[in-house]
């Protein structure tokens, strides 16, 4: 029964997870104010295209049962990413992208390991 709930837990986490960074990503795509906070970065658009993209791309990589391990690590390197970015920018938020890249361990390393089919 334990090892039910955490099974579960873990999969709520992973669609949750997985939804919001995607949501997230796209509205950090699309978003008009989203495009005029980045511009003062001083980089092109076609970066917050790149990361955004990349980042929708894992989250939904992750989503998928078979491939959640590797969407899992595309996941944290985007992340990784955006911290970088982020601190190189002077930004120190960086905590939510930081509880998100925990989160994506936990799913991860709760994935059984079964064989590869």
């Amino acid at each position: 029964m334990n090892s039910d709930r955490a099974r579960y837990g873990l999969l709520g986490l992973q669609w949750i997870l997985g939804l919001v960074i995607f949501l997230q990503a796209a509205m950090f795509a699309f978003s008009p104010a989203s495009a005029h906070a980045f511009a003062k970065t001083g980089l092109p658009s076609f970066v917050r295209l790149a990361l955004a993209w990349a980042e929708m791309a894992a989250a939904i990589v992750f989503l998928i049962p078979r491939t959640t391990i590797a969407g899992g690590w595309l996941l944290l390197v985007v992340l990784a990413g955006a911290v970088v970015l982020h601190l190189l920018h002077g930004w120190l938020d960086v905590g939510g992208l930081l509880i998100y890249a925990a989160a994506t361990w936990a799913v991860m390393a709760g994935k059984p390991q079964t064989a590869r089919g």
